[in-house]
Formats: C-alpha cells, sequence, structure tokens
C-alpha cells in the first residue's frame, strides 16, 4: 500500500514539475521538426562541392546569407531563421552553430571541422531550469578552428581566432589569437593578413 502510495505522489509530483515544461514553443518546435527532416533527405546528402544548394536551402528556411557561403554537407545548424551571414561564411563538416538566438557573422568568417558554438544554456539557480539564449557575433575574418567550441554568449572581434580544440568563454578581442582550456590571448594577428584592413 505504501510503495503503491510513493509511486502516485512521483506520477504527481513529475506531473506539476515545471523543468518537464517545453523550452521551446509549438510552431518553434514543428519549425525544427521541418528543418530536421529537410536537413537528412536534402542538404545532408548534398554532394561537397553544392553551396550553393546548401545556402538555398538555408535560406528557404530564413538564413540571412550574403554571396558565396560555403555550408559543408554534415555542417549543422540548428535554427537557420537565426542564422545571419555576410559574404563568403564558411562552415566546416561536423561544425555546429547551436543558435536559439540570431548568430551573426562577419565576411569571411570560418568556423572550422568540429568546431561548436554553444548559443544557450540553462539557469541551473532557478527550479524551472529555464533556456537562457543569448545573441552573438564573429566579426569578419574571425576564425573558430577545428574542434575550438565557444561558450554562450561569448563574441569574437574582427579577424580574432580561436585555435585548435580551445574553449572560449570571455569574449575574444579583434585580431587577440586565443588558446588553451579555458583560452586565453596569446598573440596578436599580423592586421594586414586580413586583405580590408
Amino acid at each position: 500500500m505504501k510503495q503503491d502510495q510513493s509511486f502516485e505522489q512521483a506520477g504527481r509530483n513529475a506531473a506539476i514539475d515545471p523543468s518537464l515544461l517545453p523550452s521551446y514553443s509549438f510552431a518553434n518546435r514543428a519549425a525544427r521538426q521541418l528543418w530536421g527532416i529537410a536537413y537528412l533527405l536534402f542538404y545532408r546528402t548534398s554532394p561537397r562541392p553544392m553551396h550553393a544548394w546548401r545556402q538555398f536551402l538555408l535560406q528557404l528556411f530564413g538564413a540571412k546569407m550574403g554571396a558565396k557561403c560555403h555550408f559543408y554537407p554534415k555542417g549543422k545548424v540548428w535554427a537557420p531563421w537565426n542564422l545571419i551571414c555576410e559574404d563568403r561564411v564558411s562552415l566546416g563538416d561536423d561544425a555546429e552553430i547551436y543558435n536559439p538566438s540570431p548568430m551573426h557573422f562577419g565576411s569571411h568568417a570560418i568556423v572550422s571541422q568540429g568546431a561548436y558554438l554553444c548559443g544557450a544554456t540553462h539557469n541551473y539557480n532557478d527550479p524551472r531550469f529555464p533556456l537562457v539564449s543569448y545573441e552573438m557575433r564573429f566579426g569578419a575574418y574571425s576564425w573558430i578552428c577545428a574542434r575550438a567550441i565557444v561558450a554562450p554568449g561569448i563574441n569574437a572581434g574582427e579577424g580574432a581566432i580561436l585555435g585548435l580544440g580551445s574553449i572560449a568563454t570571455k569574449h575574444m578581442e579583434a585580431y587577440g589569437i586565443y588558446a588553451g582550456a579555458p583560452a586565453r590571448k596569446v598573440k596578436e594577428r599580423v592586421r594586414s593578413s586580413v586583405p580590408w584592413v
């Protein structure tokens, strides 16, 4: 009898547990389902040189993109409608953009293979454990190197570089080169390496 009551109590607690409520609206979840299907059927299966096709698919789902962006087929964009790119932005294979809020990329910004840009976290001090998302910016000619990670709300200035496998937990200054976990500034980029400077 006691065991039955404890199961009933657990069921009641789960039914009113605010942390079990969805973080996103039904419309958002439905849009992501549609995008997921399009990604699997048309984006992920496209040959590597078909950058214009993948750009078209992203734009079909609301992405704002400049000319000649190179998004490779195994790269992932969580919410195309929150993707804002200037010309010649690149996303490598197995790189992931988790962007519940808008994520901006300046001209010629590069996100290399296996990099992860995390645009959200949770408020762990709130019993509801609500999602907290951030608008983020990656400046023109910035480069997030392979397998590097950018924490929620962190921005990269123009020409900034985050080195191989590094983890950025603080904003990256323009033309700074960052390495380590957590990443720290190790040197300055030669400004003449950025064509328009």
